[in-house]
């Protein structure tokens, strides 16, 4: 019996989870076959086929993990009501753009694509892919003051914004640029600059 207070060991999916998640941040997948991974992880080909149904399979879980954490670091930053929005936006966009993070985010678009294209085992990732976000950055736009209909096409415009600009910045490698582009979004978007929509109310006023 696990004692109070005391952490259950991780499962062996889990620990294989991990592992691979460490593995894409730290390598990249590229081209490895499910059973070349498999060596890379220290395991078995039967043991990720049976925990995961394939490669696709273990990636789009990869994909969903990194997705959750991301959504778990996006909350615990904006739950800081001492720092401004914007500012929480651009702590959060600069995590993003970090070269560290690039491994992860393009096997996101790779998972992305094959989802769309109704591959195996990767489907079920559009089921959360843009959903999964829309509640939570509707959360921080309404307690911005936004009206709860505008939240939500605010928080999709956002997450369209930001991902574009990943598969940018993946593509042309432009730091520079895409930052540049990212603080042009968060100056004009009145949820984040705090007093863009209250300037904009007074302005209407005849």
């Amino acid at each position: 019996m696990t004692k109070p207070g005391a952490k259950a060991a991780a499962s062996p999916r889990e620990r294989l989870l991990a592992a691979t998640m460490d593995h894409v941040t730290r390598h990249g997948i590229g081209e490895l076959t499910l059973r070349q991974l498999a060596k890379a992880l220290g395991t078995s080909h039967r043991m990720l086929v049976y925990h995961f149904g394939s490669k696709e399979g273990l990636l789009t879980e990869v994909v969903r993990r990194s997705e959750a954490e991301q959504r778990a670091f996006t909350a615990q930053l904006m739950a800081d009501t001492g720092t401004p929005p914007i500012e929480q936006a651009r702590r959060l966009w600069s995590q993003l753009a970090d070269n560290e993070m690039w491994p992860r985010e393009r096997l996101f678009f790779e998972v992305y694509a094959q989802a769309l294209r109704g591959r195996p085992h990767t489907r079920a990732l559009l089921d959360e892919i843009v959903d999964a976000w829309l509640e939570p950055l509707v959360a921080i736009n309404r307690r911005n003051g936004m009206a709860r209909d505008d939240a939500r096409a605010a928080a999709r415009l956002s997450l369209a914004v930001t991902r574009g600009l990943l598969l940018d910045l993946l593509a042309t490698q432009d730091r520079k640029g895409v930052d540049a582009a990212m603080e042009h979004f968060l100056t004009s978007y009145a949820p984040l600059a705090g007093t863009g929509a209250k300037k904009q109310k007074r302005r209407s006023r005849p």
